[in-house]
């Protein structure tokens, strides 16, 4: 079903008009009144409207200071008390009218070094930022964010908290995710919600995955240290290139001997060493990263790396003076966003209660795990929660591009889907928490390093 008709002949919504003149679809059974205010503009009009104003100044990690301005102003404007975290982030509370649990809503806020392209559906608010470009629906992260934060203000009819998260730096590891943490983002917090738009799916739909459902990602680095000479004297020279050629050969080898292809994701990068075509380099720099689902994956792949290096140290040495220390290696391994696991109670309780309170919401209740990372895993170590797909791919649009395109794009007629499933869930969770929280929360050591926090 196509979004619109989802939204204007699905029997679970209606328009109506409040008297205020503001707009709003809504459930029947939740009837929603908005504050006086003399605009015309819709729920869903305003989100569109504040969507493509973040669109047009996206903004790189950790340097998102004109947006936290943006987000700072327009909350105070809903009346929503807010402060900065993160250095460029935003947190803020809406408190209910009866004491009860504290859920987070959370946004990321950066765009990418990404030189938009225009298109025929573009023009209106293509990024004035150039070579920075939200490529990644960060920006419709944001203004869905608004929405549920307004509905959640205007109605104030609900036990507990709203906590909102506007993070900056989810592009770059170590992501903003652990300042967020460190400077007390989570604090009182019982479970988070967070969202992701992606062309991979269709329009409207949702995606859910319980347990385990994006990978951990990993860099390595290596310089190999040989000695350098004319390449006329080989006997002279402990040739660095042969021995990186050799490491990514038996480095490959040795994982597909160990691990399930199902497990990993392994590649090299970038490789660089050498200037002249008659001698034979100092020094060769390889650069890789791999991704996994499991703790133990990890451990194998860290492992396996100084196994190797360690091996190919002693079948490359040669005698002679001049050849002591050679070859040797440095290695760096950096382990960034950690294993994103959906907490399955929690998950399982979202399923229930989008399918009965959105009936028409097309639900893929077990997609596939996918070695795409996100930095929102390190707050699902802390508390329970999930982390939902919201598709929207309309080839009739021309919204085809996968994130990070230079011509992505969203159907924005997914914006108030996306609020109204942000408002749907916390609502029903501030009021019935059991539904959500397993206490027990075993399989979470399964997974989580705690190391990696």
């Amino acid at each position: 079903m196509r979004v619109r008709d989802f939204l204007k002949s699905s029997k679970a919504y209606k328009i109506l008009h409040i008297i205020n003149g503001i707009n709003c679809r809504h459930r029947k059974s939740e009837v929603i009144i908005l504050r006086n205010d003399s605009s015309s503009e819709t729920l869903e009009a305003w989100i569109i409207r504040l969507r493509r104003e973040f669109h047009q100044y996206p903004e790189l990690s950790f340097k998102e200071y004109e947006t936290q301005k943006q987000i700072l102003k327009k909350l105070g404007e809903l009346g929503i008390e807010a402060k900065k975290i993160a250095d460029t982030g935003v947190f803020a509370s809406i408190k209910g009218n009866a004491p009860g649990p504290c859920i987070a809503l959370r946004s990321d806020t950066d765009g990418l070094e990404v030189q938009e392209k225009l298109t025929e559906r573009n023009g209106d608010y293509i990024s004035k930022n150039n070579g920075v470009m939200h490529a990644c629906g960060h920006d419709g992260h944001m203004a869905m964010l608004f929405g549920a934060a307004r509905l959640f203000q205007e109605t104030g009819n609900f036990p507990g908290e709203v906590r909102l998260i506007f993070q900056p730096a989810e592009e770059i590891p170590q992501g903003g995710s652990k300042r967020v943490i460190a400077e007390g983002g989570l604090e009182g917090v019982d479970a988070i919600l967070g969202m992701h738009i992606f062309t991979n799916y269709e329009s409207g739909s949702i995606g859910l995955h319980p347990g385990p459902f994006m990978a951990s990602t990993n860099r390595f680095e290596v310089t190999l240290k040989g000695k350098g000479g004319h390449i006329s004297e080989p006997e002279s020279c402990i040739d660095p290139i042969r021995i990186a050629i050799d490491l990514i050969n038996t480095l490959y080898s040795a994982l597909e001997n160990q691990l399930e292809p199902d497990k990993y994701v392994l590649g090299i990068g970038r490789i660089q060493g050498g200037a002249q075509f008659n001698r034979t380099p100092d020094n060769v720099g390889i650069l890789g990263s791999y991704r996994t689902f499991y703790k133990e994956t990890t451990d194998t792949i860290d492992k396996t790396i100084k196994d190797c290096l360690d091996t190919l140290m002693e079948k490359y040495r040669k005698p002679g003076e001049e050849l002591i220390g050679f070859p040797d290696y440095d290695l760096e391994i950096l382990h960034g966003y950690p294993v994103l696991v959906n907490d399955p109670a929690f998950t399982s309780a979202v399923h229930s209660k989008l399918q009965k309170s959105l009936p028409e919401l097309k639900i893929y209740s077990e997609i596939t795990k996918t070695f795409a990372s996100e930095d929102f895993a390190s707050y699902l170590q802390i508390v329970p929660g999930v982390f939902i797909y919201l598709g929207s791919r309309n080839p009739q649009k021309k919204i085809v591009e996968i994130n990070h395109s230079c011509t992505f794009d969203i159907d924005e007629e997914i914006l108030i889907i996306g609020t109204n499933i942000f408002y749907t869930v916390s609502l029903d969770f501030l009021k019935n928490p059991d539904k959500y929280i397993n206490s027990k929360r075993n399989f979470r050591k399964k997974y989580f390093n705690p190391e990696l926090l």
